[in-house]
């Protein structure tokens, strides 16, 4: 890419003398690994780092290959201004380009007020910049109008951890308590693509005797793995839980006594799973009754058990409710709120869980605070040193936010995302973009989506910069800087203070991480997401703090905090040791033991019944698309589509399909497909499996182009968490030519 002027050109990083423990930048795992110098024109390489307790050293290809993403041959190394005369993206100062899009904010602001301009982020984002991305939207910009990508990601699962548990952590125990369980359901997840180093849990499994069941409507590389797999029909996973808990009633296999001690709303939910008799449930989904049968009796013949899961149920228009019904599941036989037991799920972008924490989500603020409790507000707003009042109420979520580009939203700050590729309904997200009256974005590689920017920042990535993220089991970790950005890249936290400080904020947007995050901990102190006891020093200490995890009674200001000792006490204890001496809090690895987050501390049965998806196959569009992801690229595909290895295990989009389809249309491996949606067309070779069901199809979702799979996807949101209806659609297949 060019260079802005005046900046030496960009080859190899300057890399530290020594070794650098740090994190794998893609999924939510997380994983573990080491960076030590190397002769590669990067200046680093890979080992393995087999102390860190969630991957034991495991890498996928992803992780094995992120150093690629260091060299300046794949990604940004200056500003990019796109100049009126030429209507091209062109090279620029950083001082150019810093001015242009304050300007432009500002512009946008002063013409058509604070909610014409919107903030978009993501959830790859450390905790740090996820922060400080939400506040300058709401004290700098005044904007109500700010969401991030990990909408689309387990927005469904988050409501419905709320509603039953009355708090939201993806995981509720350390992903090793897998291996330990006696069953599994796991529900829409492809670990052995989407996460392969999680795989070795569900194999530990296994081989001490648990059992595996996966529900997907393809037989998955996971789905091999498992003792029992179960099918259904996209956009039934809903009608199938509760088929599973009607069966759990009829066969006498509900936990009374549980219910009656640790929740609520039994009789409600009990009276909807009734109507879901078997037959039915086998009509609506697909699944035999003799399956249904079998996996209630391994699920609950099991002293221990767990449902995981994935975006499966929870990319649907009902997700909420379907999330629900599993939970209901485990309430009913009492596989929750003990150890070894109960539900969780698999987040999926590497900073998911901590990204909608700390306020880039549109209702959120701080420490998983609600932006509409006058309570929240106050402690937030005195940590920030602005009234109250002054701070916008909740915004539009992601989908709704991107539909409004171009009108009620004229302006746009985007960091961390490609909507273009990654949006339901994706030809008209991009022509949303392109009908913007300014647009910039802040990213680590001209995605397709910075292609159409106005002003394009290059900012620094994972290896260049240190911060926290917080994986999927709420272990909040420390990425370490290994190698320097190069000259004219900088980090998405100097943006944001250089734009402050020319919109009127000099202070207040530290660029320095560790600063960012003890202002973080401040303001999540005594929220539900309290990470006020967590420290840097702490972290590189522990391999990981799980949240929440409060400062101790008595703490010293923040440079007490951050040198402090810690003891390691229990969560009963008060934080005053012997002789008053402070001492830590430890940590929360295992939520609901003692009582659920709820103010009678009872979880809640939420009442659900089946409904069909948004969009139902007819004569016009007959089959079933569903789509996710494949091993060797992720998201949308703007990163791992410039690792040349990843790239060469898998080059473009495909369609898999059934034999019995393919014969039906005259289709052979390998020959181009159209998928045709109400919304668009996308076309792929043809690959034809016995592992998909007759009538689905399936896309993979990472290239933008002629075969991106979400310019047919369903933007249907749900009514609770306003996650899109990625994972269902009807579509008709067609023999595309040539």
């Amino acid at each position: 890419m060019p260079h802005a002027p005046g900046d030496a050109p960009a080859t190899a990083s300057a890399t530290t003398a020594a070794s650098v423990d740090t994190h794998c930048p893609y999924c939510a795992l997380q994983c573990g690994m080491t960076l030590r110098p190397s002769a590669a024109d990067v200046g680093v390489e890979v080992v393995e780092r087999t102390a860190f307790p969630v991957n034991r050293g495991a890498l996928c290809g992803k992780g094995r290959t992120a150093p690629a993403l260091l060299s300046s041959r794949v990604r940004l190394t200056g500003p990019l201004v796109r100049r009126p005369d030429t209507g091209r993206l062109e090279p620029a100062t950083w001082e150019e380009a810093l001015d242009r899009v304050a300007e432009g904010l500002a512009a946008t602001r002063r013409a058509h007020g604070p909610d014409a301009v919107g903030v978009f982020g993501g959830g790859g984002l450390t905790n740090e910049k996820a922060y400080a991305l939400g506040k300058f939207a709401r004290v700098v910009l005044g904007t109500s109008q700010i969401d991030y990508n990990g909408r689309f990601c387990m927005s469904s699962a988050a409501a419905a951890h709320q509603r039953a548990f009355g708090l939201d952590r993806g995981l509720p125990f350390p992903l090793a308590d897998v291996s330990r369980t006696g069953c599994v359901i796991l529900v829409g997840s492809n670990l052995a693509e989407t996460m392969p180093p999680a795989l070795r849990y569900l194999t530990e499994l296994r081989e001490a005797g648990g059992r595996l069941i996966v529900v997907d409507p393809r037989r998955t590389r996971t789905a091999e793995q498992a003792d029992l797999h179960l099918a259904p029909r996209p956009g039934t996973d809903l009608a199938l839980a509760l088929g599973l808990l009607h069966l759990v009633v009829a066969e006498g296999r509900v936990d009374e006594e549980f219910i009656a001690r640790q929740t609520t709303g039994w009789a409600e939910a009990r009276a909807a799973a009734m109507a879901h008799w078997p037959e039915l449930v086998e009509r609506i989904t697909g699944v035999p009754v003799p399956e249904l049968r079998r996996a209630i009796g391994m699920f609950c013949d099991a002293e221990n058990a767990m449902v995981l899961t994935a975006r499966g149920p929870e990319q649907q228009s009902k997700g909420t409710d379907t999330v629900g019904a599993w939970i209901n599941l485990c309430l009913a036989t009492g596989h929750a709120g003990r150890p070894l037991s109960g539900y969780g799920c698999l987040t999926g972008q590497g900073n998911g869980q901590g990204g909608r924490e700390h306020g880039q989500k549109a209702d959120q603020l701080p420490g998983y605070r609600k932006l509409d409790d006058p309570a929240a507000r106050a402690h937030v707003a005195g940590v920030w040193g602005v009234d109250p009042d002054t701070l916008p109420g909740p915004g539009r979520s992601a989908y709704e936010l991107l539909d409004a580009l171009g009108g009620e939203v004229r302006g746009l700050l985007l960091m961390g995302s490609n909507p273009l590729v990654s949006a339901p309904r994706a030809a008209h997200i991009e022509s949303r973009l392109r009908s913007l009256d300014f647009l910039a974005v802040a990213d680590v590689v001209l995605s397709e989506t910075a292609a159409l920017a106005d002003v394009v920042l290059p900012v620094a990535q994972w290896a260049e910069e240190t911060g926290t993220t917080t994986n999927l089991e709420g272990r909040v970790i420390l990425r370490r800087a290994a190698v320097s950005p190069p000259p004219g890249v900088r980090t998405d936290l100097a943006v944001l203070n250089a734009l402050a400080a020319r919109l009127g904020w000099e202070k207040g947007f530290p660029a320095d991480p560790e600063e960012v995050f003890d202002e973080l901990r401040r303001a999540s102190a005594g929220g539900p997401a309290d990470y006020s006891g967590i420290t840097y020093r702490r972290i590189a200490e522990e391999d990981g703090v799980f949240w929440p995890c409060p400062a101790p009674a008595g703490a010293g200001d923040r440079d007490g905090e951050r040198d402090g000792d810690r003891t390691g006490v229990g969560p009963e204890d008060d934080g005053a040791g012997p002789a008053g001496v402070v001492v830590s809090h430890p940590g929360t690895p295992r939520l609901f033991l003692e009582r659920f987050a709820t103010v009678d501390g009872r979880a809640r049965f939420v009442p659900v019944t089946h409904r069909p998806a948004a969009e139902e196959p007819d004569a016009e569009y007959p089959v079933l698309l569903t789509t996710g992801r494949v091993l060797s690229q992720y998201q949308s595909g703007a990163q791992t589509r410039r690792v040349a290895e990843l790239n060469e295990a898998a080059p473009g989009p495909f369609v898999q399909l059934h034999p019995l389809l393919a014969d039906r249309l005259g289709a052979v491996e390998g020959a181009p497909l159209a998928v045709v949606s109400r919304r668009g067309r996308a076309v792929a070779p043809a690959r034809i499996s016995r592992d998909i069901r007759p009538d689905t199809v399936f896309m993979p979702f990472h290239w933008a182009g002629p075969g991106r799979a979400n310019t047919v996807t369903n933007p249907a949101l749900d009514p609770v968490s306003r996650m899109p209806e990625f994972k269902v659609c009807a579509v008709r297949v067609e023999l595309a030519g040539d």
